[in-house]
């Protein structure tokens, strides 16, 4: 059975309610610090990013440490939802200097023994 919980947005990013795996790998992914951020990946780690798949923690390194490097952007939390124990959706606005300058992404997270085991980033459904 799949429960809902939304969290409001106005808790949001430093919600308590977020598991402290996502909140710290926020922190650091907002900081642009990959050394950080992939310590809360587990080894076997799939993320996937706009159709493109990155496994183990090496390759999502990589990936955390060179995404949008080119550009100037902000982010900002807007929303999150816990679907159960082991899966929550965090909304994240983008502001910045890419194409089109704005952006909805839902990071949809599959937490197993307290890291991140998958990782999918999409776009936010209008």
């Amino acid at each position: 059975m799949t429960q809902h919980t939304d969290l409001p947005s106005d808790l949001l990013p430093t919600t308590d309610l977020l598991p402290t795996t996502v909140r710290e790998f926020f922190a650091a992914h907002d900081a642009r610090d990959a050394d950080t951020a992939t310590s809360f990946l587990a080894e076997d780690v799939v993320v996937v990013d706009q159709d493109e798949t990155f496994r183990g923690r090496e390759k999502t390194h990589a990936f955390l440490r060179d995404a949008g490097s080119e550009f100037a952007y902000t982010t900002e939390q807007i929303g999150a939802h816990r679907v159960d124990d082991a899966h929550w959706v965090v909304t994240v606005r983008l502001e910045g200097t890419f194409p089109g300058g704005t952006a909805e992404l839902d990071y949809r997270f599959t937490l197993h023994d307290d890291l991140i085991a998958e990782l999918v980033i999409a776009n936010h459904p209008a």
